[in-house]
């Protein structure tokens, strides 16, 4: 009821919503697995946030309203969240195989944003792009690309 209210109210002032993120959407997830990575490593730097920020704005070309929504959105998400499982299983509906695999070079730009990788980052990326049936051959190649990307020596695979 309130939100017709507030429908013909801004039609009236002519203001304009941006569309609500709503339950489901799978935007959610990958916004809940970048947070997942962002913090493997116990801790989350402002430079990755600002990292996610950035990455989710330009991915989706939102506005800072929406982008604010589906930040918190993801947040909830991923507070709620007892394992990856979930969002991996939502993405693998909603995605193809190539942005599955794009998904996992977004999170190896998180991990390297700070100019560090730890074991924990290196774990969970597996982790994840296991569940998205992403290979270890394209996990590892966009791994390179990211480090190549942030220019950080690559070292062996752990």
């Amino acid at each position: 009821m309130f939100d017709r209210i507030r429908t013909f109210i801004d039609s009236l002032t002519g203001a304009e919503h941006p569309n609500p993120i709503k339950a489901g959407d799978p935007r959610i997830a990958i916004v809940a697995l970048c947070i997942q990575v962002m913090e493997a490593d116990g801790h989350a730097d402002d430079i990755e946030r600002r990292k996610v920020r950035s990455m989710i704005k330009e991915h989706y070309a939102l506005d800072d309203a929406a982008l604010d929504a589906l930040i918190a959105a993801g947040e909830d998400a991923e507070s709620e969240a007892i394992d990856f499982f979930r969002f991996t299983s939502d993405i693998k509906r909603h995605f193809s195989e190539e942005q599955r695999i794009d998904l996992v070079g977004m999170l190896w730009e998180i991990v390297y944003v700070d100019g560090e990788r730890s074991e924990m980052e290196d774990h969970v990326i597996w982790r994840i792009a296991d569940l998205l049936g992403v290979s270890g051959r394209d996990r590892i190649m966009k791994r390179q690309e990211a480090a190549a990307k942030s220019d950080i020596a690559e070292t062996a695979e752990h």
